[in-house]
């Protein structure tokens, strides 16, 4: 099982929120740059950012932030928020990054997936994130009516290589994996789906190493990193990743 550590991008710097509220942020870098180094020295091959202003904006604003990383760094970068146009998905592929993540797009038009999953084979990643079970769009702005399952059925039909899904309550919280909804689209689907949200404590990943049999093929790691309630390498050690 994969752990790849999140860059959260707000305002210049690297942040978590708490439940994706915009306004309940700790910053934990002043320079994003630095937080990709310091996981690439902790042995990190991959990152997750996350444009946050982006996704509320509907375009990516930390382009320059994202470029810096990704020719400054070995790491391989996937990257979110905003990403609704092909000129904008285009422009993410030429920053430098090895993948991109669609959200809100892929929820409001399944042609527009269509296309850039023919147009970019293997590297289109759709981004699930919910309530109670509802995607949630628009930067987690706006909760519609659409189950996360169905969406994810209909995404893998269109498709994305991946998916990642994210249960907003957890988010920032420490509150624990939401195992059961992240074991419900894996069992939707035929492809690998990234676990995201809630993750405080090693215990969390012992609870979800076991779902890579089930198609769950890694977790997006953030608070419970930075806040140091444990290393990359004691996570990758829990779950098996060497």
């Amino acid at each position: 099982m994969i752990i790849i550590p999140a860059i959260d991008l707000k305002q210049g710097r690297c942040v978590r929120l708490f439940q994706g509220e915009m306004d309940q942020e700790t910053v934990y870098f002043e320079d994003p740059l630095k937080a990709a180094r310091h996981w690439m020295d902790e042995g990190a091959t991959i990152i997750h950012i996350v444009d946050l202003d982006g996704a509320v904006e509907g375009r990516p604003v930390h382009t320059r932030q994202v470029e810096a990383i990704c020719r400054e760094t070995s790491l391989k970068v996937e990257f979110g928020g905003g990403l609704r146009s092909l000129e904008t998905v285009e422009a993410a592929f030429e920053l430098g990054v090895a993948r991109v993540v669609i959200g809100t797009a892929a929820y409001n038009d399944a042609g527009f997936l269509r296309l850039l999953c023919e147009k970019f084979p293997g590297r289109i990643v759709v981004g699930i994130d919910a309530r109670k079970g509802k995607v949630a769009v628009k930067g987690w702005k706006e909760t519609t009516g659409m189950d996360a399952v169905d969406l994810a059925k209909r995404c893998e039909e269109d498709g994305a290589s991946r998916i990642i899904y994210t249960d907003i309550s957890r988010d920032g919280t420490g509150g624990g994996v939401n195992i059961h909804e992240t074991l419900k689209i894996a069992r939707a689907v035929t492809i690998p789906v990234l676990a995201s949200g809630g993750v405080a404590s090693l215990e969390d990943l012992r609870m979800l190493a076991p779902l890579q049999d089930e198609g769950v093929e890694g977790v997006v790691v953030g608070r419970a990193l930075y806040a140091r309630a444990f290393t990359l390498l004691e996570a990758r050690a829990v779950v098996g990743n060497c």
